[in-house]
């Protein structure tokens, strides 16, 4: 990625043509409790309800400015890069194949056909993500297409980088601490990016669901490594091998910097969330505020931005989500 102070101004600039800038929030609660002043960057409330559209709109722009004759673009995806890849086939009327998980809750499934209408096809292949991956890049090949890969792709990155933009326009000031989600690493890689050839002094911290912690094995093997099993819970950044292309961004950072998040103990920020604060938060969402109290010393009278990375969360799940919550607090066995 080369100068991406100026691409990322440039895509957040083309984003406004289908959304304005996600709120960035002060959250009165988490600050209270943390003696922080904390803010929450409102990627739930894109209108995909994550901030996967502004990567797949950025990457297909770009394509079709190269080449406006292309008319087919395949993806895959466990929901949320759906949702956007699905906005954009719309946006543009281009043809959209999109692989998902047989797993993929179905309200994403659903989502992903009313953005998309009939410029797109829905096929559900495979239990876990990389499983699509690997039909979906297959099909791609026999039919011409343009794949559009979640994360592992400069363009993506490039356009996940406009949520840098949007904090630094909105807060005025670089904050001293972003705490960022990490499945495949496109966002992580494209802030983290944005911000140190900025020079600002913000620092970064990491959380990944602990059934699908691809970064931390890359970091301790210091090398891209694929998980043997993954925990498709946190299916927003449930993936077994983080991206290429965002490991080589994030390769160089602290693995003390990267934090891991027990599934049932997202379950118990996830309703936190909804009953205290009316938000409705995805396990991938909840990530970089499940994290707090671990870095509870650390953060106390500092300005701290969480990215709520997605809402499109099923409420078929929420009695899962009860039981899980429950036990983590040790109420039920």
């Amino acid at each position: 990625m080369q100068n991406i102070i100026e691409s990322a101004r440039t895509a957040t600039n083309a984003l406004r043509i289908l959304f304005d800038p996600t709120p960035l929030q002060r959250n009165e609660h988490l600050s209270a409790r943390f003696d922080a002043d904390i803010w929450l960057k409102r990627e739930d409330l894109s209108p995909v309800r994550s901030y996967k559209i502004r990567g797949a709109f950025n990457a297909m722009r770009k394509v079709l400015a190269d080449n406006p004759d292309q008319d087919t673009f395949v993806c895959a995806s466990a929901g949320n890069h759906a949702q956007g890849v699905a906005f954009a086939c719309r946006h543009f009327q281009k043809r959209g194949v999109i692989f998902m998980p047989v797993t993929t809750p179905r309200q994403k499934i659903d989502k992903t056909r009313v953005f998309g209408g009939d410029t797109i096809e829905i096929r559900l292949v495979g239990d876990y993500f990389d499983q699509s991956l690997a039909a979906a890049q297959e099909f791609c090949t026999e039919v011409g297409g343009h794949f559009l890969s979640p994360f592992d792709d400069d363009d993506v990155i490039e356009g996940q980088a406009s949520v840098a933009v949007e904090i630094l326009d909105q807060l005025g000031e670089a904050p001293d601490l972003i705490i960022l989600p990490v499945g495949g690493g496109g966002l992580s890689a494209g802030l983290r990016s944005y911000f140190r050839e900025l020079g600002a002094k913000t620092e970064f911290r990491f959380v990944e669901p602990l059934g699908g912690a691809s970064l931390t094995a890359a970091l301790e093997a210091g090398t891209i490594v694929t998980l043997p099993r993954v925990d498709s819970f946190v299916d927003g950044a449930a993936v077994a091998r983080i991206g290429a292309r965002p490991f080589q961004a994030l390769s160089d950072i602290d693995k003390r910097t990267v934090y891991l998040a027990p599934e049932d103990r997202i379950c118990v920020t996830i309703l936190e969330m909804l009953n205290v604060e009316g938000i409705v938060l995805e396990p991938a969402g909840a990530l970089s505020i499940d994290v707090l109290p671990d870095l509870a010393d650390e953060i106390r009278g500092k300005t701290v931005v969480c990215v709520t990375s997605g809402g499109n969360f099923d409420f078929e799940r929420l009695p899962e989500v009860k039981e899980r919550a429950m036990r983590f607090s040790g109420q039920k066995k």
